[in-house]
């Protein structure tokens, strides 16, 4: 029994080598959640994604609109699970977090389904202040409260204004949808 679930595991992971290689390609560099994440991003919402994929803490920066020249690092989260990686001293602007659903006790070990089912913009400084004020920890994992998570929301839900999600890109961010 042990052997058969074995042979389909690799079986499914070769599937799945060929699928990143294919990805991989189309967005010149490695297939990973936070690479394929800055990819859609940029095209979606017009962002210049540094030619350096390394660079620490900026993916890029907005285009157009009302953020134009503004920093931004982008996170694909494929669950939505209340932590955030943010990174100090060097901040963005803006952190655009796309994310998955929201993550259930029944799911959260084995259900990572690559989808976006939200985007969040959050403003970096306002978000620093209101986690240091409750001496949150910064950093890797940084709990975000639910109503943080609330205000930040342009997408399906406009709850924050500052980027309005137009009807095109809507319809873009409905094909990652579930």
């Amino acid at each position: 029994m042990k052997d058969i679930e074995l042979v389909r595991l690799a079986e499914l992971l070769g599937m799945r080598n060929l699928i990143d290689e294919r990805i991989g390609r189309l967005i010149d560099r490695p297939m990973t959640s936070g690479h394929a994440g800055e990819w859609i991003a940029a095209r979606i919402f017009d962002i210049d994604l540094n030619e350096n994929a390394a660079a620490k803490a900026i993916d890029g920066q907005f285009r157009s609109e009302a953020l134009a020249n503004k920093s931004v690092n982008i996170k694909w989260y494929l669950k939505r699970d209340g932590i955030l990686d943010l990174s100090e001293p060097a901040t963005p602007d803006y952190y655009l977090v796309l994310t998955g659903p929201k993550m259930t006790a029944r799911d959260e070990r084995t259900v990572r389904p690559w989808r976006i089912d939200s985007v969040y913009l959050f403003e970096s400084q306002q978000l620093l202040s209101e986690l240091r004020a409750r001496g949150a920890k910064i950093g890797v994992a940084s709990g975000v409260r639910e109503a943080q998570w609330h205000q930040a929301e342009i997408y399906p839900t406009a709850t924050n204004s500052t980027l309005v999600v137009t009807g095109e890109q809507r319809r873009l961010l409905t094909l990652f949808g579930g």
